[in-house]
């Protein structure tokens, strides 16, 4: 069965909806394990549903290149086909990435390479477009760079706030995302030999 390793920083819905997934026998992976940076309520979902966790707090590390490497210890001692980042919200190391890459993905709450870091959604309402969304990419050593795997369009509407918008985003941002999941793990869609965003 292919198998996952998910990390987190928050509140996991998005890895709820994940395990959710994975919970169903059609399912075509299973989450073997969830890490998160620090003490995330999310870990509780990883436990209800009976997943192992693990977590790597940055500033037990002498750095961040070190931490990295721990944290790559932990994920790699799962021996995961894919990991995903699932509202984790620390900038991977470039030996993580390497070691992971391309089998390492991400969500974005918006249509890269529209957008990129952290205030995307704040970023798209100041832009005035009648349309952002969400895109799930693999992770290279940019910001918010690596190949894009799926997108899906989220309508902006005159009255939004940041916090509605992104709300109706975060919906669409769990579907596709389990989708994406599924996508690959039956290799209707591959990480590998994917276009760079430019």
């Amino acid at each position: 069965m292919f198998s996952i390793v998910v990390l987190i920083s928050g509140g996991g819905s998005n890895l709820r909806a994940l395990l959710e997934a994975a919970a169903d026998a059609d399912f075509p992976a299973r989450i073997v394990a969830v890490g998160s940076d620090t003490d995330a309520p999310g870990l509780e979902h990883a436990e209800a549903f009976g997943v192992p966790t693990f977590t790597v707090v940055p500033t037990a590390f002498a750095d961040r290149a070190t931490w990295g490497d721990e944290l790559l210890t932990h994920v790699q001692s799962w021996s995961p086909d894919l990991v995903v980042c699932a509202g984790f919200m620390r900038i991977l190391p470039p030996r993580f990435v390497a070691a992971l890459s391309p089998n390492l993905i991400n969500t974005h709450p918006a249509l890269l390479p529209a957008f990129p870091g952290a205030h995307a959604v704040r970023d798209a309402l100041a832009a005035g477009v009648s349309e952002t969304g969400v895109t799930v990419h693999i992770i290279d050593e940019g910001v918010d760079t690596g190949p894009v795997l799926l997108q899906r369009a989220v309508p902006v509407l005159s009255a939004d706030t940041e916090h509605d918008l992104h709300e109706r985003i975060k919906i669409v941002e769990r579907s596709l995302l389990v989708e994406a999941v599924a996508d690959i793990a039956t290799a209707h869609i591959t990480t590998e030999q994917q276009e760079t965003v430019s």
